[in-house]
């Protein structure tokens, strides 16, 4: 899925653009835990959160993700555009839930990581 599809799917609006709208995104996640974000995120992926801080953008950075997607419509602060800004990210924001967002992005054609094993080996 391209940037320019994601926010057709989600009604975005980009906050901060640093990628070209014809970027391909390969994966979308959601988390609002960035100690998740940091275990299970793939790079490339799409994060869906509604944490705004610049500690986001941090996490986001050294999990190799370009894009974010603050959902319900959060505005993220100053710092955390300027953060972006200087670190190549790409900002967007939606009015949907993270639930809804990752449902309508799904079912578009943006597959997630898939399953994690836990650790006794159920799925």
């Amino acid at each position: 899925m391209r940037i320019r599809e994601l926010l057709e799917v989600l009604q975005g609006k980009v906050l901060v653009e640093n990628h070209g709208l014809d970027e391909e995104i390969p994966l979308g996640g959601a988390a609002d835990l960035m100690s998740d974000v940091l275990a299970f995120a793939t790079e490339g992926t799409v994060l869906m959160t509604g944490l705004t801080n610049p500690q986001v953008v941090r996490t986001a950075e050294m999990a190799g993700i370009n894009v974010i997607v603050f959902v319900r419509d959060k505005k993220p602060p100053p710092e955390t555009i300027e953060l972006a800004r200087d670190s190549g990210m790409t900002l967007v924001s939606t009015a949907y839930t993270m639930y809804e967002a990752c449902g309508r992005l799904y079912a578009a054609g943006l597959p997630g990581r898939g399953r994690i094993k836990i650790e006794n080996g159920s799925w």
